[in-house]
Order: C-alpha cells, then sequence, then structure tokens
C-alpha cells in the first residue's frame, strides 16, 4: 500500500484516481492540491480526500507517490515548481497524452530530488471537471507507462502496479513509441471528427435538423475542450501530420475509387472498416 497519495490538480483524470485509490484501498492518505479555494473546500468535503491543502509542498510533503494531473501544457511546469521542496526522492508520474518532450523536461526537471515515470492513461472523456469523476473510469483502460532509457527500474514497477491496481491495462512504450501510436488511435480521430462537425456547421448549419445517433456518434469527441486539443496538437505535430497524411491518402483513395465507379474496391473498403471496427468489441 502508498502510504501517502498526491494529487495536483483533481480534474476529470485526477479527481478519478484519488476517488479509484480509496475505493480499492491502496493509499494510506490521500492529499490533494487545487489552485482554486473553492475546489479545495469541495476537496475537504469528500470521502476520497484526507487533506486539501493550501500549498502545493503541504499537499507534496512526505509523499510517496505524486501525479500530477494538470492539462499536458501545464504538467512541466508543476514539476519545476514542485522540486525544491521534495525530500526522500519520491515517484512523480503524469496524466499527459503527449509524452516525448515531457518526459525528458520533467525528469530534468526533477533531477535527482524525485523519480520521474510518465504514464497516460487512455481514459479520458468529452466531459471535463471533478464533477464528472468516477471511481471506475479506469476499469479496463490502456494506460501507457513510458520510462526513460535511465529511469529507475523500481519506480517504473511501482507505477505500472499503481495503474494495474486501478485497473488499467498497461502497456509500456518509450516516450517516442507513444506519441506516434496515441498520434494515430487517438489524436487522428479527434481532428476528423471536429473536421467533420465544423464542415457541416459551415455547408449544413442545421444538421440538427435531419440527423441521426450515427452522426452524433462519430462526432461526440468533437465537444472535447478544444483549448487542450489545442495544446495536444502543438506538443505532437510531427506524428499528427504524418497520420494526418496517412489517412489524407486513405481518404483520396475512396475518392478515387467512386469517382471511378469502382464498386468492388468501394466495398473491400467498407468491408475492411467494418472488420476493423468489430474488432475493438471482441
Amino acid at each position: 500500500m502508498i502510504e501517502k497519495l498526491t494529487v495536483i490538480a483533481p480534474g476529470l483524470l485526477g479527481a478519478s484516481i484519488g476517488m479509484a485509490a480509496r475505493q480499492k484501498g491502496l493509499a494510506q492518505t490521500i492529499s490533494v492540491w487545487a489552485r482554486r479555494p473553492e475546489i479545495r473546500e469541495t476537496l475537504s468535503t469528500l470521502d476520497w480526500c484526507d487533506d486539501a491543502p493550501e500549498s502545493i509542498d503541504d499537499a507534496c510533503r512526505d509523499s510517496s507517490l505524486i501525479v500530477l494531473c494538470a492539462p499536458v501544457e501545464r504538467i512541466i511546469d508543476l514539476a519545476q515548481t514542485i522540486a525544491p521542496g521534495l525530500e526522500n526522492q519520491p515517484i512523480v508520474t503524469d496524466v499527459g497524452s503527449v509524452k516525448s518532450e515531457l518526459c525528458r523536461k520533467c525528469s530534468d526537471a526533477l533531477g535527482d530530488k524525485a523519480r520521474f515515470i510518465g504514464s497516460h492513461p487512455m481514459a479520458g472523456s468529452e466531459k471535463t471537471g471533478m464533477d464528472n469523476a468516477t471511481p471506475n473510469l479506469f476499469e479496463n483502460a490502456t494506460c501507457f507507462v513510458t520510462p526513460l532509457a535511465e529511469s529507475d527500474s523500481n519506480a517504473r514497477e511501482i507505477v505500472s502496479k499503481f495503474w494495474k491496481d486501478i485497473g488499467s491495462i498497461v502497456v509500456e512504450e518509450t516516450p517516442e513509441r507513444h506519441d506516434a501510436l496515441v498520434a494515430n488511435v487517438s489524436h487522428l480521430p479527434h481532428l476528423v471528427a471536429s473536421c467533420l462537425a465544423r464542415h457541416l456547421s459551415q455547408t449544413l448549419p442545421d444538421a440538427a435538423r435531419f440527423c441521426g445517433n450515427g452522426l452524433k456518434d462519430t462526432t461526440r469527441i468533437a465537444s472535447g475542450d478544444p483549448g487542450m486539443w489545442r495544446d495536444i496538437v502543438t506538443q505532437n505535430r510531427a506524428e499528427i501530420v504524418r497520420s494526418l497524411d496517412a489517412f489524407q491518402d486513405e481518404l483520396q483513395a475512396l475518392r478515387a475509387d467512386i469517382a471511378n465507379e469502382d464498386d468492388f474496391s468501394i466495398l473491400e473498403k467498407l468491408a475492411d472498416g467494418k472488420s476493423f471496427r468489430d474488432s475493438l468489441d471482441a
């Protein structure tokens, strides 16, 4: 059991981590730091949170495991902020959805004050904030653990075990391989959904009058926070461009089949798409 778990920034993911850790008995003490006083006041009334101090240093003091749960563009700054007050080399991880630059800069910022191991639970939602948190958010969800080559092996094992204990299926990858993978399975789908939604808003503004559940399902993730997704794109630009280029080739090939009346190739592509989609639920 973790003696003290500290969650920094209790949004959807951070609060869900705290809830799950308490429900599963993974930590003796759960301390949570939030920037806004009203959130800290709310936290003090919740049974899964033992402590919600005003000072981030107090929240991290004597912690065994610290989880940085802020938006991806703030995680490096948080690592720099907490580093001076850390003692006894706690383990620090995060939930950021882009890993290459983040892992190296967080590791550098923490230096010998802590042992950093990157993480990325694939368990978000288009709904954000602590009010939407649930202890079951991570059940059977993939969680990437992304150590550097020089990362502490014991810290890596503890972080992996934490995510497994919280209900996730852990996949260990290098930060660079992680960014290439999520560009295709996470970032590309969101951008395609957003692009489709924007296209319809321009060409058919009253589409809601005519659409069924298919369009709603296809564009659901476009409801994600635009600012957060802009920051993800900024930090994973090269891999996202590669995934968009490959998808554009696929879309262009389908367009050519339709224009050339190649119905056999159209059917083949549709069947391949159905087969892949069905495999996701297997």
